[in-house]
């Protein structure tokens, strides 16, 4: 692969930056639209969820199989799922209504707004890698990576802002927190650009593709499927993956 200059690595990472930044979209929706419907929440983890299979399954994965081979394609995806499946056994972190249904007096609250936002942090610094590097190696598919993690991220927002919102009273400490938490994702990108990108190689890319497919199933699996499914109305959710899934498929053959 040639050498990449500057300017091209600034699209990947503009995408970077919209897909860590939208936590604050998430603040957002939690501290200003009063009548703010489950249902709302448990479409858009679903077509955060349909998105990230779909492009991890048929894109992601396909191309590193076809490129390097099935073995180590499929060794790629799989320590793509346990480097992620680590971190979140290392560094758990909760989501919103787990704080919103307890009766934690303030301190307790806002501790636990300071560790979701510490977990989420950390949890988002390989999405912002994997956005940074499937741009550069398919911009389009790091335009869908990058906008099915923007969705994944609002309720992340939520999460963060909540807690701290309660326990402080304080709009601008609850948007500046969760904002803080998306931060992670650029940080990633940067780590990219600084360390690896001397290795970016046709296998190394197509390895690192693979990879992030195994990342991007494992999340979806682990923390955006369960919170979809947690309230009756499940058809919603379904609904939400059938239509990402579709929105994905068109959206790689239009591109």
């Amino acid at each position: 692969m040639p050498d990449l200059n500057l300017k091209e690595f600034l699209i990947p990472l503009a995408l970077t930056f919209l897909a860590g930044l939208s936590t604050g979209i998430g603040s957002l929706f939690a501290l200003f639209i009063k009548d703010f419907k489950k249902s709302y929440l448990q479409f858009s983890l679903g077509l955060s969820a349909g998105v990230m299979v779909y492009v991890s399954f048929v894109e992601l994965l396909g191309a590193s199989i076809e490129e390097i081979g099935f073995l180590k394609g499929n060794l790629a995806f799989f320590a793509g799922i346990f480097f992620i499946m680590l971190i979140d056994y290392l560094i758990p972190h909760d989501y919103l209504e787990e704080h919103v249904k307890s009766d934690f007096k303030d301190k307790k609250l806002l501790s636990a707004g300071m560790m979701t936002t510490l977990g989420i942090a950390i949890h988002n610094f390989p999405e912002g890698l994997a956005v940074f590097m499937s741009s550069i190696g398919d911009i389009k598919l790091g335009i869908a990576l990058a906008v099915a993690i923007a969705i994944h991220n609002i309720p992340e927002g939520i999460a963060v802002a909540m807690p701290i919102y309660f326990a402080t009273k304080s709009r601008k400490k609850a948007f500046w927190y969760s904002l803080l938490s998306g931060i992670a994702e650029p940080i990633g990108a940067l780590v990219g650009i600084l360390f690896l990108s001397p290795f970016l190689s046709v296998s190394f890319m197509s390895f690192l593709l693979a990879f992030v497919g195994g990342i991007m199933v494992f999340i979806s699996f682990d923390e955006l499927l369960p919170l979809a499914f947690q309230h009756e109305e499940s058809h919603i959710s379904i609904s939400g993956i059938i239509i990402g899934m579709l929105v994905m498929a068109l959206s790689l053959h239009l591109l």
